[in-house]
């Protein structure tokens, strides 16, 4: 498959110009060398240096200055992320006064973030970890978005929808990017196999503490639970969004949305690299 790259209004998808990312994140500037192929560029086995050009990458929006998070949370590829919003953007091409459910939204309030610098988007945002919230909220009032973000804890982890649902509530869309393995044993073997071809055995290079990434049967059980939901609160949000990894799972979630009276149903192939994602999307 030919990669598509990134959406044509990703402001990373030319690659990164890496004196002016130097410039937005001193901090990045010692992790910047000449690598084997004569390209100046990072070690991206070493999370430090990814969390520094991420960094980087976000400050170069004039609005955003400051995202400071654990060294044990995900730390996000904001291009794929930024994708994501751009995505939605053209899903809801025809709305007016956006408003965005982001459901776990970690410790970096990434998607928020990017759709407030992007946009003027507002949102809600969850997550089930109340120090990955306080983070998210330490980042909104520094960056001064509190007006635009709003953050609700979901206190109970087999719920996604319910308990943070408000009776008021009326979203343009959610969206979510759920865990994608079952247990942290399996997230642990998913890390060594990334490291050893990273040539780095130490560490997980975005990083990510357990909640970020498993959940009890894995993406698959949370995208069924996710969509179950959605068909109880139906009118709470026009569309309804996820981010899914693995493609077999498109067919069980699309097979399951027309038993539950789903209207529509499309999925959006989004490139980056070698890697190919989708996000599936549905209405009632």
């Amino acid at each position: 498959m030919k990669d598509k790259g990134l959406h044509p209004k990703n402001k990373f998808n030319k690659g990164y110009n890496f004196e002016q990312l130097v410039k937005d994140n001193p901090a990045l500037k010692e992790y910047v060398a000449t690598n084997s192929y004569g390209n100046i560029s990072i070690d991206f086995s070493n999370p430090k240096a990814v969390k520094e050009l991420n960094k980087g990458l976000l400050f170069s929006y004039e609005n955003i200055s400051v995202w400071d998070f654990s060294d044990e949370n995900l730390c996000p590829p904001i291009p794929g992320r930024l994708d994501y919003i751009h995505h939605l953007s053209d899903l809801l091409s025809s709305e007016e006064n956006i408003k965005i459910l982001d459901i776990g939204t970690g410790a970096t309030c990434i998607y928020p973030l990017l759709g407030v610098a992007e946009y003027n988007w507002n949102f809600v945002a969850t997550d089930i970890d109340l120090d990955s919230l306080d983070y998210a909220q330490d980042i909104i009032d520094d960056n001064n978005f509190d007006s635009n973000i709003e953050l609700r804890q979901q206190f109970n982890e087999q719920q996604i929808l319910k308990g943070v649902l408000e009776e008021n509530d009326s979203f343009s869309a959610t969206m979510c990017n759920p865990p994608f393995y079952k247990s942290a044993e399996e997230a642990k073997g998913a890390n060594k196999r990334k490291t050893r071809n990273l040539g780095n055995n130490a560490v997980r290079n975005f990083s990510g503490n357990n909640n970020e990434l498993w959940y009890v049967g894995g993406e698959k059980a949370f995208l069924h639970n996710y969509l179950y939901e959605s068909s109880l609160y139906k009118t709470a949000s026009k569309w309804f969004t996820s981010l899914v990894s693995k493609k077999e799972n498109v067919e069980s979630l699309e097979k399951s949305s027309k038993k539950l009276g789903v209207n529509e149903f499309k999925v959006i192939p989004m490139h980056q690299g070698n890697k190919v994602t989708r996000i599936v999307c549905w209405k009632f």
